[in-house]
């Protein structure tokens, strides 16, 4: 029997094993980094060393922040910011997060249009989690949520930077917020220099490093492999979405059809492949996609999309596969119309 396949690694990616042994490791500390006895200093200078180590991987000379996760540093760097510039497209959290934006509008190839006057600050994705869609440079004050691209593409130059470990080989519950100058942020009191609150994540931040500073090699040969996937969803009568746009080669969006994504979703489970329909923040409640809608897909075409992303454990024989089982569908949909 085949084993399955997963291909949702924009949802989360497994651990590598050199993040699970950090984890574990770091579980043994078991003291509190604020404690001031030796303990807890033994346990502060490992989170150090964690944080230096996060901002050496992502070649980041500044402030590093360490949060829950991407939602919680979003939420950090749009606090107390109204009027800030949001495309359409963005993620549930950054949009949920900021205080009267003003929407920027996306052409059909998932890109903000240009503005006649843009905001004095912006917060983009540098890469679309559901089309994979690279933004282009803005200038100004930004906001780069890299919750798809660090670990895979440089950081954007960007006064604000979101990363989420657990999209990158590292554990959940932990991420960063990567800062230039700390005078664009809020304090509030608590840990993490006073910009947040909660007892610091040891075993998660040594996983985060650890993700980080595993092999990155396989990235490489992700370009070819949507590549590939590309051309055979075209061929067995799929569409590409936003395929004239710069995508990340992790993400694809694919539309089959006269076949809802639900029942995509349901076939190709049933098939061992784990794909989603749209960010996973959202998948759940198949709800229709609000970055697709922004886009100007009409809801019939937009309810036949679904999302293909790939990881470190990704091979061409996953691809190749998956591509056999698209088609397979489909052609079940042709002998059936």
């Amino acid at each position: 029997m085949l084993s399955r396949i997963y291909l949702d690694h924009a949802a989360t990616t497994p651990m590598r094993a050199e993040a699970t042994a950090a984890v574990i490791e770091g579980m043994t500390r078991w003291a509190n980094p604020s404690s001031p006895h030796a303990e807890g200093r033994a346990a502060r200078a490992a989170l150090e060393d964690a944080r230096r180590r996060i901002a050496a991987a992502l070649h980041w000379p500044h402030h590093v922040i360490l949060t829950s996760g991407a939602s919680e540093s979003a939420a950090i760097a749009l606090r107390g910011r109204t009027g800030i510039g949001l495309a359409a497209i963005e993620h549930d959290a950054v949009l949920r997060a900021a205080e009267q934006p003003v929407m920027l509008g996306v052409d059909m190839g998932g890109r903000v249009v240009a503005q006649d006057s843009s905001p004095a600050a912006i917060a983009l994705q540098s890469a679309n989690s559901e089309t994979g869609v690279v933004q282009p440079h803005v200038a100004g004050f930004r906001i780069a949520d890299c919750s798809q691209t660090a670990g895979k593409l440089p950081l954007p130059d960007a006064d604000i930077v979101i990363v989420s470990a657990h999209k990158l080989g590292g554990p959940p519950g932990i991420g960063a917020l990567l800062v230039r100058d700390l005078g664009v942020i809020e304090p509030t009191g608590g840990q993490e220099r006073g910009y947040r609150g909660g007892t610091e994540n040891l075993p998660g931040a040594l996983g985060f490093a650890a993700a980080l500073e595993a092999p990155r090699d396989w990235v490489a040969g992700m370009e070819q492999l949507r590549a590939d996937l590309d051309a055979a969803i075209i061929a067995a009568g799929g569409e590409v979405v936003a395929q004239g746009s710069p995508r990340i080669a992790t993400i694809a969006a694919y539309r089959m059809p006269g076949v809802s994504s639900a029942a995509q979703l349901i076939r190709l489970d049933m098939a061992g492949f784990a794909v989603s329909a749209g960010s996973a923040c959202s998948s759940g409640s198949m709800r229709p996609s609000h970055v697709l809608a922004a886009m100007g897909y009409p809801p019939d075409v937009a309810a036949e999309i679904v999302r293909v992303s790939f990881g470190w454990t990704t091979t061409p024989d996953d691809v190749a596969r998956f591509a056999r089982a698209w088609a397979a569908i489909a052609r079940d949909v042709v002998r059936a119309a």
